[in-house]
């Protein structure tokens, strides 16, 4: 599933002050095809421009989740990783072996989800789902 998500637009549409360190922080989250934590996110933004320190970054995340632009996942490896907000909803497949995430819609596991959530009396509002596996086609 490969997305992209103007990050600098998002900004823009909650209000946000956008400098020119942020700019480059968007950017680099609307081009990144993974979940980045805020190291690489560090790195791939230095790369752009070496003035950008990791204190600036933890800020602008921080920023950016609190006004809904990112979100933050504990895909179980100790570290916070980041996706810019997703317009539709997808779930995550994370290899336990490389740290690689997947992600991915499923109809039928949506509906389930529903009825479940019926079933034991509830209406269902809002989810997070995670899988965590090994892949088949590795040796070993």
């Amino acid at each position: 599933m490969s997305r992209t998500i103007d990050v600098e637009a998002l900004c823009a549409e909650k209000g946000l002050r956008i400098t020119e360190q942020r700019r480059v922080i968007a950017r680099v989250l609307s081009e990144s095809q993974d979940h980045p934590d805020v190291e690489k996110l560090h790195a791939r933004a230095a790369a752009i421009d070496s003035g950008i320190s990791i204190a600036t970054v933890y800020r602008t995340v921080r920023l950016f989740e609190e006004a809904g632009i990112l979100e933050r996942h504990d895909f179980g490896d100790g570290r916070a990783r980041y996706e810019a907000a997703p317009e539709a909803h997808h779930d995550h497949l994370i290899d336990v072996e490389t740290g690689k995430v997947i992600e991915f819609v499923d109809p039928e596991v949506e509906q389930l989800q529903r009825l479940i959530a019926e079933r034991l009396g509830y209406r269902l509002v809002d989810h997070r789902m995670e899988l965590y596996g090994v892949s088949l086609d590795r040796k070993g």
